[in-house]
C-alpha cells in the first residue's frame, strides 16, 4: 500500500446537535478529521492520524474514513469514551466539549505503521488537538521534528472557545514553522482579540514569515498572500445549504491541489480551495466532495 503524501493530526469527535426541546442529532466530525477526509475524497493519499473510541460514535468515523478512502492503517482505536461537542445552539453557533480523559488524548505516535515518514509531503495540523493535554505538547513537538526533515507544514488554528491565553504561544510557533496557513477573519478576531482585523493579519504574515497564508473571509471570499503579492478570490455564488465544513473544506481543497497539481499557480491553488468549499456548502453537513463535484463547481464559474 502507498504510503500517504498528506498525513492529518489531531482530532475527530462527534457533534451532538439539539435541534429542539426534545431532539438532538449526532454527526460524526472535527476540524482535523474533515480536512483529511476531503483530500482523501480528492484522490490525494491521506491519513488522519488520531484515536477515535471503540464504541457508537467511534465506530461511526471509523466507516466514514473508510468510505472516504483515508489509510485506515493511521486510525487508532481506544476503549475510553468518545469526544463529544455538545452544540446546544445553532444560530448563534454555542457549544461546549465533554471530555477530559477521552480517546482523542490517548493517540499514540510510536504506534504510526513502519515507515510511515516516506513518500510524506505534508503534515498538517491544527484545532483541538494543539489544545488538548497531553496531545497537544506530543503534536508541537512532532511537527517541530518533522518540520527539522524537511516535511513540509500544514497549519489552520481553526478557534474554538477553549482556546485560552496560553494558546497563544502555540500560535506564534506554529505561525513561524508553517509552509501553508489558513485563517479566517473569526480566527483573527478571537485569537487577537487586542487588534482591529487589518492589524491582526499584518502581526500573523509578520510570525509567519515567508509561508503562504490562505485568509478566509466566508461569503467575502478568500485572499492569499504568498511572495509579498495578494490574490483575491471572490466567493463562488452557489446556493448555500450549510456553510459547516466550509472552512475545513478550503484547507483540504488547498493542500490537495498544492500536491496534485503542482504547477499550478498561487491564485489557481486559491480558486480551487474557494471550489471546494462553494462544493460543500450546497450540502448539509460538513460533506467530502468528489474531484468531480468541485471541478464542476469551477466550470460552472
Amino acid at each position: 500500500m502507498q504510503n500517504p503524501r498528506l498525513l492529518v493530526f489531531g482530532e475527530a469527535l462527534t457533534d451532538m446537535i439539539r435541534l429542539d426541546d426534545s431532539h438532538w442529532l449526532t454527526r460524526a466530525g472535527g476540524s482535523c478529521w474533515n480536512v483529511a477526509r476531503v483530500a482523501a475524497r480528492l484522490g490525494i493519499a491521506t491519513g488522519f492520524a488520531g484515536s477515535i473510541s471503540n464504541e457508537c460514535f467511534g465506530e461511526e468515523i471509523a466507516q466514514q474514513s473508510a468510505a472516504a478512502g483515508l489509510d485506515l492503517r493511521f486510525l487508532q482505536r481506544s476503549d475510553k469514551n468518545p469526544f463529544m461537542a455538545v452544540v446546544h445552539q445553532t444560530q448563534p453557533p454555542a457549544y461546549y466539549f465533554l471530555g477530559n480523559d477521552t480517546a482523542d488524548l490517548a493517540f499514540q505516535i510510536e504506534l504510526l505503521p513502519p515507515h510511515w515518514r516516506e513518500s510524506l509531503h505534508v503534515a498538517h495540523f491544527g484545532s483541538l488537538g494543539l489544545v488538548r493535554e497531553p496531545l497537544a505538547s506530543q503534536l508541537l513537538a512532532l511537527a517541530m521534528e518533522l518540520k527539522q526533515a524537511g516535511v513540509q507544514i500544514s497549519y489552520d488554528p481553526n478557534w474554538r472557545n477553549v482556546m485560552g491565553p496560553d494558546y497563544r504561544q502555540r500560535f506564534e510557533t506554529f505561525l513561524s514553522i508553517a509552509d501553508w496557513i489558513k485563517i479566517s477573519d473569526e480566527d483573527l478576531a478571537h485569537l487577537l482579540p487586542e487588534l482591529p482585523l487589518d492589524l491582526a493579519l499584518e502581526q500573523v504574515i509578520a510570525w509567519a514569515g515567508d509561508a503562504q497564508i490562505l485568509y478566509t473571509q466566508g461569503a467575502q471570499g478568500l485572499r492569499l498572500y504568498h511572495n509579498g503579492q495578494v490574490d483575491f478570490i471572490a466567493a463562488l455564488p452557489v446556493t448555500v445549504v450549510d456553510t459547516v465544513g466550509a472552512g475545513d473544506a478550503s484547507m483540504g481543497g488547498w493542500l490537495s491541489s498544492l500536491l496534485a497539481f503542482p504547477a499550478r499557480s498561487p491564485q489557481e491553488h486559491a480558486q480551487f480551495a474557494a471550489a471546494t468549499a462553494a462544493t460543500v456548502c450546497q450540502y448539509p453537513g460538513a460533506y467530502a466532495p468528489q474531484l468531480a463535484e468541485v471541478n464542476s463547481t469551477l466550470a460552472g464559474h
